[in-house]
């Protein structure tokens, strides 16, 4: 396991704790200095503590952008607001004011998802290709933000692509299969009965607050089948391909690398190698012992969270079905 995994595991495990602890120890009410000791404590671990940890765990090893810290205080003021006592919860009423403009925002969201089924249909007819790639090529050497933006506006376009299979018809053929569990059958029927069962439960569950938040949140999480659906075909048939010059990496839909031929300085085949998991610019990619190792003459961004975790990286160590294949077709592709 990589280390920037490591410590984001390390931060979801504080948070978990921390709004455990927070919850069941806040008092009801401010009825002696005991409890106003207690609120203090549960204060400074909310907004002291997790933003720290946010900052060090995510943003300082994850190399991710400053601003992101909105995000666990703005999670701390929503927990405050529903377990502090009423005397100081009311402090925290902004976040219930927010509950019409995020129905709001919602049902844009909706309109949006509509908007781009019809958008990623007209889109997907022709590609021959996995839209992110074109991303990647036009964006590579601009600004994170252009090519954040571009990935997520492929996003909707590479889910109907991969998701039917008329679509990928055209899809250059790959040059060897990386041993991914989505690839599995199991799994993606493990994923899509997971999908079913939290699109229902969301619906019963927010219901009684309001119908359209009900039917629009059950509705986006039913909407993610397809994502599921592509997934697997991509882990499944398109997981290491060449394209355009470029070798193409998927680990699963949920992050890719684009590398350019020219950038590779070696191949390799170690399948007893000792895997450095620290090295913050080595990643492996796939279940079981590695057999193929790829070094890089300069970085490569690996474009996690489905393009929203960028990591420079120069060492890859995959897990391939086939990988006296992959070298053979790497070195040919070099050479010609």
């Amino acid at each position: 396991m990589r280390a920037t995994i490591k410590y984001r595991l390390v931060f979801l495990a504080l948070m978990i704790f921390s709004f455990v602890i927070g919850v069941n120890w806040t008092p009801e009410t401010l009825a002696n200095d005991a409890d106003k000791r207690a609120l203090y404590l549960i204060s400074a671990l909310y907004f002291i503590l997790l933003p720290l940890g946010y900052w060090y765990c995510i943003i300082k090893k994850g190399a991710q952008k400053q601003w992101k810290i909105i995000v666990i205080f703005s999670l701390s003021s929503l927990v405050a607001r529903l377990s502090f006592p009423a005397e100081i919860a009311h402090y925290f009423e902004f976040i219930a004011w927010l509950r019409y403009p995020i129905i709001a925002v919602l049902l844009i969201i909706e309109l949006y998802l509509i908007v781009s089924v019809v958008r990623g249909l007209l889109k997907v007819r022709k590609l021959k290709g996995d839209p992110r790639v074109g991303a990647v090529e036009t964006y590579r050497e601009g600004d994170d933000k252009s090519l954040t933006i571009a990935l997520i506006m492929a996003s909707e376009a590479t889910n109907w692509f991969y998701a039917i299979p008329w679509f990928s018809r055209n899809h250059p053929p790959a040059i060897a299969n990386i041993n991914l569990k989505s690839a599995a059958r199991w799994h993606v029927w493990l994923m899509l009965t997971g999908c079913i069962i939290a699109s229902c439960s969301s619906y019963f569950l927010l219901v009684s607050w309001s119908e359209w938040v009900a039917i629009i949140v059950s509705s986006i999480i039913g909407y993610t089948l397809m994502s599921m659906v592509a997934n697997h075909r991509l882990s499944r048939y398109y997981s290491l391909y060449l394209m355009r010059d470029n070798l193409v990496i998927n680990n699963s839909l949920w992050g890719f690398m684009v590398i350019n031929l020219t950038d590779i300085a070696d191949v390799t085949n170690q399948p007893l190698a000792e895997i450095n998991q620290e090295d913050a610019e080595t990643i492996s990619i796939g279940g079981g012992q590695s057999n193929v190792t790829i070094k890089l003459n300069r970085p490569v961004i690996y474009h996690g969270g489905m393009g929203q975790l960028p990591e420079p990286m120069t060492v890859i160590h995959l897990s391939v079905d086939e990988p006296q294949q992959l070298m053979n077709t790497l070195n040919s592709a070099k050479l010609s």
